[in-house]
């Protein structure tokens, strides 16, 4: 039987590398309550099975934490894409990794650039990683069909294959359906 969180992740993949962030991002399921990276071990074989973590250290509790945080601010930017406010601390908090993981623009030997963290293996610099595939999506335009679903209930982030980039329900058929289902009671009821 396919779960739902397997049916929404066929049906919403996001193109490239950006799938790696909404991964990351859907690693906590509210509808299931489950999170993929509940601990500092669980969150070190996510990175890893992901090519993102080298080596064979362990995660601390407060790369844990940091992660944690990236992972729910890349969750509230990513709400604005569906017109929903900007969270000021998000950015922040963002903005702060990204300081910190030393992201910018790097060029190799051959002239290519391309948006990276500084070199290393670390956690930060794998989370730095993710923020430089948000980054190359703003610039390429992808990141605003990057979308989270509104329902508080679910916020499921997904990809917008829409022609139109109108997309804003994780899916119509349950998220969307449920929220026309409490306007019409509440129209109806007062």
């Amino acid at each position: 039987m396919v779960t739902k969180s397997e049916q929404r992740r066929k049906q919403q993949d996001a193109p490239g590398a950006l799938e790696v962030v909404r991964a990351f991002v859907n690693t906590r399921d509210l509808e299931l309550g489950a999170d993929e990276v509940s601990d500092a071990g669980r969150l070190r074989d996510w990175l890893r099975a992901r090519d993102l973590l080298e080596g064979s250290g362990e995660v601390s509790d407060g790369e844990w934490r940091r992660a944690i945080e990236a992972r729910e601010a890349l969750r509230a930017i990513a709400r604005r894409n569906t017109g929903q406010a900007a969270d000021p601390d998000a950015a922040e908090a963002l903005d702060r990794l990204s300081r910190d993981a030393g992201v910018r623009l790097r060029y190799a030997p051959d002239g290519t650039s391309v948006l990276a963290p500084r070199p290393g293996g670390g956690v930060i610099e794998a989370l730095g990683r993710i923020l430089a595939i948000v980054g190359t999506a703003t610039l390429d335009g992808t990141w605003r069909r990057f979308k989270v679903c509104p329902a508080e209930d679910c916020l499921w982030a997904f990809y917008d294959h829409s022609r139109n980039r109108s997309g804003t329900w994780c899916q119509m058929s349950e998220c969307g359906n449920r929220a026309k289902a409490r306007t019409y009671r509440r129209r109806h009821t007062s």
